[in-house]
């Protein structure tokens, strides 16, 4: 078994254009006094990465994760969420995926979108290996979503052509994320195709079993799908190769439940919360990856519909060192051993006689 390590702590919700957030030095800084000595970092934020440098030079990434040191950080892995979401978009949602593109020209034409977001993808992966990382985050993206639910009856094969058509799309990313010696692990996410077990698997299945195609541990959208979080862990322990610390609570009443009736956040029957202030329990999902020899990140991903971010940032440093479990190197009964070889063990079972 190995200890997980940690903590560490995913930028993307705190980046803004204020000080100490707006910069790469400032940021890495803050998280330090936070109580953390890791980072996973957005790579769609140019505040703090810059993605083509990243992906073609060495010294810049030396200098990079040089920044880092100095503040006591260390740089965990890239996370390429929003790129990878526009990798597989379904027209219902152009306009709105739109913004995910930090290019303008390629806003309004679908096409040049997604050879965009494939471009950045392969960067980040490109990035991650320049930076000696073993991991990227990202999201599949979604062309079967708007099916979810099978009313009206889905036509015959639609599910199919979808999968299909999203394997197609990854599998030349898949092989460069070989070539990098990256995992790419997929978030498995409410609006993503790959939302739950069944749609990985799916997935896996039409890439071949792609040994790069890996998923991240967040337990809080297995509570907001009623999904039971720690037996996926058993399921998918060889697959799980990145680990987002986040809470959840689902309480359903008599007016909502799963779907949250159209509302805000704060007033869904599911929603995230701060670490410690939901309903994942913890102990279990840090026994579990432990014993499964997990040996990467414990990352926070700060989202809450109640608390401030940076309480809950200063909050969750604590709560994962308190849940981190530093491996024993013994077994518990070891001072009651007694000698034995090949010949006793016989003799006790009584195989000479």
């Amino acid at each position: 078994m190995k200890t997980i390590k940690g903590p560490a702590l995913f930028l993307a919700q705190f980046a803004g254009d204020t000080v100490p957030f707006n910069s790469w030095k400032g940021i890495t800084r803050w998280a330090a006094d936070c109580g953390y000595v890791g980072v996973q970092v957005p790579t769609w934020d140019a505040r703090f990465i810059d993605l083509d440098l990243a992906a073609s030079s060495t010294d810049y990434c030396d200098t990079f994760k040089g920044e880092a040191a100095e503040n006591g950080i260390t740089v965990t892995e890239l996370a390429s969420h929003l790129h990878g979401q526009l990798v597989a978009v379904h027209p219902a949602y152009d306009e709105m995926m739109d913004g995910f593109a930090s290019d303008p020209s390629v806003h309004g034409n679908p096409k040049a979108r997604q050879e965009w977001a494939v471009d950045r993808v392969m960067k980040g992966l490109s990035a991650s290996k320049n930076l000696g990382l073993t991991a990227m985050a990202t999201f599949s993206g979604a062309l079967a979503w708007p099916y979810l639910y099978p009313f009206p009856q889905r036509p015959a094969g639609l599910v199919e052509a979808a999968f299909d058509e999203l394997a197609k799309r990854w599998r030349p990313i898949l092989d460069h994320a070989e070539d990098c010696g990256i995992d790419l692990c997929y978030e498995i996410h409410p609006g993503e195709d790959l939302h739950d077990g069944i749609t990985y698997e799916m997935f896996l299945e039409r890439v071949g079993n792609h040994a790069r195609a890996n998923m991240l541990y967040d337990p809080s959208h297995y509570v907001l799908q009623a999904l039971d979080y720690l037996d996926n862990i058993d399921i998918y322990a060889e697959r799980i190769r990145m680990f987002h610390v986040k809470d959840a609570e689902l309480n359903p009443t008599g007016r909502q439940g799963v779907y949250g009736g159209y509302q805000s956040w704060v007033n869904r029957a599911g929603r995230f919360r701060s670490l410690g202030d939901g309903q994942v329990d913890f102990g279990a999902v840090f026994s579990k990856l432990t014993a499964a020899d997990f040996d990467g990140w414990a990352v926070v991903e700060w989202e809450c519909a109640l608390k401030h971010p940076e309480d809950g940032a200063r909050e969750g440093a604590q709560f994962v060192r308190d849940h981190i479990i530093r491996v024993t190197p013994n077994a518990f009964d070891d001072f009651a051993v007694g000698g034995a070889d090949e010949a006793a063990n016989r003799r006790m079972m009584g195989l000479d006689r």
